[in-house]
């Protein structure tokens, strides 16, 4: 059944308050107002500077919230072709100069991606399981010091190698703020 509202609010810095379209996909659900809301405090609020990869973009809320709270760059990847016109209608609507917009399975993109991030967003559709091999290729494209977001229906265990900073629940979405241990002081 087609969802009647495929809108969200941007809660956060300068483009607080307007609303972006996305498109109407199975298991695409952008993340709860609340919980972008204490993600973005514990980011804290002005990203100013840092580089950003939402690599499971979908709604684009992860990415445009960062790049509304100041954050210099935010590469969004999305390989659905749907989801991927709406990020960029709503880029062109938001005039958002600092996000680019790739085509690309997350997956096949890490590999070979050859920049790094000071944040990274990882909210994939619960449906699939890919925790292992993100986890896995994601350390080659993390700064120093980098936080990664991970959102999922239940709690993940990053394993070795990943501390969790902040942890939270919401309804049916389980969400963390991880770091690489090599990376802790």
């Amino acid at each position: 059944m087609p969802r009647q509202n495929c809108e969200l609010r941007i809660i956060g810095g300068a483009w607080r308050s307007r609303k972006i379209r996305f498109a109407d996909r199975p298991g695409l659900r952008p993340t709860p107002d609340r919980v972008r809301e204490t993600l973005f405090n514990w980011l804290g609020q002005d990203l100013s500077g840092r580089e950003c990869l939402d690599l499971f973009a979908g709604s684009g809320a992860l990415g445009f919230e960062a790049a509304s709270r100041g954050a210099r760059r935010v590469l969004m990847v999305e390989r659905d072709a749907a989801a991927l016109r709406a990020l960029q209608s709503s880029r062109e609507m938001l005039h958002a100069d600092a996000v680019e917009v790739l085509r690309a399975d997350a997956l096949e993109f890490l590999p070979h991606h050859p920049l790094s991030y000071d944040v990274v967003f990882l909210d994939p559709p619960f449906a699939e399981d890919c925790w292992t091999q993100l986890l896995e290729l994601l350390p080659r494209c993390l700064k120093p010091g980098a936080l990664v977001y991970c959102e999922r229906a239940e709690t993940l265990d990053a394993g070795p190698g990943w501390n969790v900073i902040k942890a939270g629940r919401a309804g049916q979405v389980s969400y963390q703020l991880l770091k690489r241990a090599e990376h802790e002081q």
